[in-house]
């Protein structure tokens, strides 16, 4: 075998054992996982995640994910907590503790505070009979059968495993809890993650003045001058009470020039798009981009309830605001 196909097959065998490994975590979906997610909605203070090494990486990760999806939630290093740190555990709290072996000197050293305080421990082992497991007031299983590094030192499938674990009970409790995408999205306002949950189509289209809109009676040529001042490739059709009758755009326009036409005799009312899309005002950004997107087009009318004219927005106002 040459070193390029070792390497491939190195690499195909890890991806192997390690999902052999999350698929028996399957077996670990039981009642005691339903009891762990309960215990954890009922809490009244914070989710306290703690764990050494590398179980203390994937710990972190989880209590990141608890926290950004409703369960309050934060990391305590175990070694810090045996001096100082764990003040930061109360009454209310519930902790979660993560060790392959369950036998983890740091986390041992503060199990007899967290029980003083009442407060309910969740362990995350892959040893049912270890001293943490034992103390636990839920155990959940994360054992494999074998690690995925070859020398069966480096942890690799324990940690995937653990970490598919946290997965489960963060979504689990995300959908206990009824958590929304805007509930989401008040945590990670920042970044186009925060946009596309956050922002509405009233918080960038284009409003007043600054709509191209033209009676049905004006001329082809009268629409495509409101077209270049407003600068947005298409323009509104209306009444005189502002309904929406049509819309007339960039790619309408290559259409029409097919035709032999006059562009100051003929009405734009002849050659508009009529029963064009529009989205409402309340509807989220990212709405308007997948509207857009699955009729490709690249702008899209604001209307109320009564399909009067309140705004236009178009791909390139989206693409500004990190919509896209």
């Amino acid at each position: 075998m040459s070193k390029k196909d070792a390497i491939q097959q190195r690499a195909l065998d890890v991806i192997h054992i390690e999902q052999q490994a999350v698929e028996a975590l399957t077996h670990s979906i039981n009642d005691d996982f339903v009891n762990a997610c309960q215990l954890l909605l009922d809490c009244k203070g914070r989710v306290v995640v703690t764990g050494m090494g590398k179980s203390g990486h994937i710990g972190g990760k989880i209590a990141a994910t608890l926290a950004s999806t409703g369960t309050p939630a934060f990391f305590v290093h175990p070694g810090e907590a045996s001096h100082g740190d764990l003040g930061m555990i109360t009454p209310g709290d519930v902790v979660i503790a993560l060790s392959n072996s369950g036998e983890t000197a740091e986390l041992l050293t503060i199990v007899p505070i967290i029980k003083r305080l009442a407060v309910p421990l969740i362990s995350l082992t892959g040893n049912a009979d270890s001293s943490l497991s034992q103390q636990a007031d839920i155990h959940l299983h994360v054992g494999v059968e074998k690690e995925a590094c070859p020398l069966g030192l480096a942890p690799t499938s324990s940690t995937t495993v653990a970490l598919v674990m946290g997965d489960a009970l963060a979504v689990a409790l995300l959908d206990a809890r009824q958590f929304t995408a805007e509930d989401f999205a008040l945590s990670h306002p920042g970044g186009s993650l925060g946009r596309r949950l956050l922002l509405h189509v009233n918080d960038i289209m284009h409003t007043g003045d600054k709509i191209p809109a033209v009676n049905a009676e004006a001329s082809l040529q009268d629409a495509l001058l409101e077209m270049t001042r407003k600068g947005l490739g298409m323009t509104a059709i209306v009444d005189a009470s502002q309904h929406v009758l049509g819309i007339y755009t960039d790619g309408d326009l290559r259409r029409t020039l097919e035709h032999e036409i006059n562009i100051r005799r003929t009405r734009i009312k002849d050659v508009m798009t009529t029963h064009c899309k529009t989205i409402t005002a309340d509807l989220l950004a990212v709405d308007a981009l997948n509207m857009m997107e699955d009729n490709k087009i690249n702008a899209i009318l604001v209307v109320d309830a009564e399909q009067k004219l309140l705004g236009a927005i178009n791909m390139h106002d989206l693409l500004q605001a990190g919509v896209v």
